[in-house]
């Protein structure tokens, strides 16, 4: 990365240093903090976690969360394209008829 600066990122008792580009600063506190607080909620429910065994819990749970989120999306986009082609279809059988 060009113009990159570490940012000092904190998962639960540790530190880690990431570079990245300045105006991506605020999204990677804003990930990191997520993360943080996923990994936290996941401690408080778990038997003696190690910290790698609530990363990657952690990463499962928020990548589940982001496909769940995608497929909903994509969901959302096939309706409004069958919505788009009914009425493409309604306004076509309406120029038809006056046609006629």
């Amino acid at each position: 990365m060009s113009n990159s600066e570490p940012v000092a990122l904190r998962l639960i008792d540790r530190e880690f240093l990431i570079a990245c580009a300045p105006e991506e600063r605020e999204g990677l506190l804003e990930a990191a903090n997520y993360l943080d607080r996923k990994m936290r909620e996941l401690r408080a429910n778990a038997k003696a976690p190690g910290f790698d065994r609530l990363a990657v819990l952690a990463a499962i749970s928020v990548t589940h969360e982001f496909l769940a989120l995608r497929n909903q999306h994509s969901g959302h986009d096939q309706s409004l394209s069958d919505g788009l082609t009914a009425l493409r279809r309604k306004l076509d059988a309406a120029l038809e008829a006056q046609l006629r």
